[in-house]
């Protein structure tokens, strides 16, 4: 485990002179009196693709979600430290936190398509945050930039549940897209996939970080080492309530996590020794 000191110096040190779109500041996420997770400093530059990487527990998605707010619904779930988005706090009371959902959207580990039309599916959240534009335009644009056009241009009257499971996590990464965030948050999108679904996704993703900056919680190694700028390595330990909480670790280029750790729990975990 290393120091927060050493983890802020870690942090800024790695990401030189790249533009940060979101930064966290001694953030620590807890539920009740129990501490899920512990100072953690992180620059996201923008346009990069940022993976958070580390065993079960350690609070990797729990971070994930306190960049739109969405523990904001879990009751007793409260954020100390700062987080900014264009260096404006996201918890200021001044902030509308639907704003910050729309700017920064979140793609979940298992496909969860609307119950209705794939048209529906790309125009109905995008006409709930008052899009005024074509419609048909936006729902062929957002479904070609998740590369799914050439598949349900033929049946966009029919149910987003008919798709398979790759195309129903396309489909949720263009209802993503079709309110135009900068962010996008995906919490192990590939986890219920098969291998050339995955890999579908990964390519698309490739393509994305052009326009978008994305944040992934992936178990997956060799996905982060395949897709990833940069890499940030959490752990946990066990607490005297019975839990663990989670703390980062380190936060590096991605090809420096993986072939030149600082930490030895790095080295160890990247290496398969536990996790």
């Amino acid at each position: 485990m290393i120091s927060v000191d050493l983890a802020k110096h870690m942090t800024s040190a790695s990401n030189g002179q790249k533009e940060i779109i979101l930064k966290t500041e001694n953030v620590s996420v807890y539920y009740g009196n129990f501490l899920a997770v512990r100072g953690v400093y992180l620059d996201i530059p923008k346009n990069k693709i940022v993976a958070f990487i580390g065993p079960s527990g350690c609070g990797k998605s729990t971070l994930l979600r306190t960049f739109n707010r969405l523990n904001d619904l879990i009751p007793g779930c409260r954020v100390e430290g700062r987080i900014t988005f264009h260096k404006q706090d996201i918890y200021d009371k001044k902030i509308d936190p639907i704003d910050i959902c729309r700017r920064i959207g979140m793609v979940f580990q298992k496909p969860t398509p609307f119950p209705k039309s794939i048209y529906e599916n790309i125009a109905f959240g995008a006409r709930v945050n008052g899009y005024r534009g074509n419609m048909d335009e936006l729902v062929e644009q957002s479904l070609r930039q998740a590369a799914l056009w050439d598949e349900v241009k033929d049946k966009l009257k029919q149910s987003g549940l008919a798709l398979s499971g790759g195309q129903q996590q396309r489909l949720c990464i263009a209802r993503a897209i079709a309110i135009q965030p900068e962010v996008i948050l995906m919490d192990e999108p590939c986890s219920a996939l098969d291998p050339i679904s995955t890999l579908k996704i990964e390519e698309l993703l490739d393509e994305l970080k052009e326009k978008y900056t994305i944040i992934i919680v992936t178990h997956n190694m060799q996905q982060a080492s395949r897709i990833a700028d940069m890499t940030a390595f959490f752990n946990a330990e066990a607490t005297e309530m019975g839990g663990k909480m989670g703390y980062l670790v380190e936060y590096d280029e991605t090809q420096e996590i993986f072939h030149n750790p600082k930490e030895k729990s790095t080295q160890d975990y990247v290496s398969g020794r536990f996790g």
